[in-house]
């Protein structure tokens, strides 16, 4: 289907199909669109490698996406085969984490890692366009809600699974979890109808009949909000991202047992998100969007707090519950507020990639200055300095608030 054609009337009992494929999706794409994801850190620290060596890791990585994000996601507004963008950066993304684990020296650690950082930049903004190309924009903000609740759910499952299957059988069990998430993934991936999804709705553009065109790529430079909206992303996901990492290095190390360590760190603040992806629809209708980014941007000053004052594992439980709150919040957020600045514009996954990019700056410098602190102070230091900075983005999100988080002109907006 090209960006002007017209699409196939939906019968309602394919279109809920449909959507139920898409929650199957998000339930496994969970386990199968990072990798190792989380349990690399605690895989490589027990295999001897230093945190600042884990942090040059992650920026590579984190770089080497940033850079690839608004390609992509130009790549997806064009594209009528957003499916197989999907399949594809999964199939490979499983391929480098099973070579990791095989052989975790430089070259694997540093190749694999890069490759999937690059490849793996495409599934987000893919899925958004799936997404709201499926419901369009009126139900948008709710079916993000509803795919941050499975995703999250997927992944409480699939760290049980990984607990339960490294308890009972060792590296092989992860292996053939990752095999099995990727082949869910996929299958749920095409039983989505591709005559349900309207390409044109799916790039931000209100109607398919044709009349209208995109905007051209100037009205992302030239849009405050769109433009605040990341320098506020960008300061919390320096101040975000490294928190979780560094608690799997120093409770893996701590505790020997890197998988289930991460494991159940990780899980709590997943079990948070679907708290948060179940309460966001009614806090975004109740109190409004910008509420919502000042309940995620207040949780990590709390957090960094509570994680450099108290070293003890068992107050990884509050830490990791409010990364939930944070981070779960603002993962819902961001793309209902990118979807609601770029409404009409045609040019909403390229804008949201962009977003995506420059937050990927913040959250990619923030692994080797995080290193580094903990080489010269400890983990604490690094908890600390990180929960501040987000003091910053609270700040500057309060000044533009109108403009990061608009309200909408229907009272449907937000079903």
């Amino acid at each position: 289907m090209t960006s002007g054609a017209v699409v196939t009337p939906r019968a309602p009992s394919v279109f809920h199909r449909s959507l139920f494929a898409l929650s199957v999706l998000n339930f496994f794409l969970a386990d199968a669109r990072d990798g190792l994801g989380p349990f690399l850190d605690g895989f490589l620290a027990t295999h001897g490698w230093e945190p600042f060596t884990l942090g040059v890791i992650a920026t590579v990585g984190g770089v080497l996406g940033m850079a690839s994000t608004p390609l992509f996601g130009a790549l997806v507004d064009a594209s009528a085969y957003k499916r197989t963008l999907i399949i594809l950066p999964v199939t490979f993304v499983t391929t480098m984490a099973l070579w990791t684990l095989a052989t975790p020296n430089g070259f694997s650690v540093f190749g694999g890692q890069s490759a999937t950082a690059i490849v793996g930049a495409v599934i987000g903004p893919a899925l958004m366009g799936l997404t709201l190309g499926l419901v369009g924009e009126e139900r948008f903000s709710r079916q993000v809600s509803r795919n941050e609740f499975w995703n999250h759910t997927g992944n409480v499952v699939s760290l049980a699974a990984i607990y339960a299957g490294t308890l009972l059988f060792g590296i092989h069990g992860v292996v053939g979890l990752m095999l099995f998430a990727a082949f869910a993934t996929i299958a749920a991936t095409l039983a989505i109808d591709p005559k349900q999804i309207d390409h044109q709705v799916a790039r931000g553009l209100a109607h398919h009949d044709g009349s209208e065109a995109p905007s051209g790529f100037s009205v992302l430079a030239g849009s405050k909000g769109l433009i605040l909206l990341s320098l506020v992303l960008m300061i919390f996901h320096f101040g975000n991202a490294p928190i979780s990492r560094l608690i799997a290095q120093a409770f893996s190390i701590q505790l020997g047992t890197p998988f289930r360590t991460t494991a159940i760190t990780t899980g709590v603040s997943q079990l948070s998100m679907i708290g948060m992806a179940l309460l966001a629809p009614w806090l975004i209708r109740r109190f409004g969007l910008a509420t919502i980014f000042i309940v995620a941007l207040a949780a990590l000053p709390i957090r960094g707090v509570i994680a450099g004052t108290f070293p003890s594992f068992a107050f990884v439980f509050p830490v990791q519950f409010l990364d939930g709150v944070g981070a779960g919040l603002i993962g819902i957020a961001t793309p209902i507020a990118a979807e609601r600045i770029l409404s009409g514009t045609g040019r909403f996954n390229v804008g949201l990639a962009a977003v995506m990019t420059v937050q990927g700056i913040g959250a990619s410098l923030s692994n080797v200055v995080a290193g580094w602190l903990t080489d010269l102070g400890g983990y604490g230091l690094a908890y600390w300095v990180h929960g501040g900075v987000a003091l910053v983005a609270l700040a500057l999100f309060v000044w533009g608030r109108h403009d990061i988080a608009p309200g909408t002109p229907s009272s449907t907006a937000d079903r």
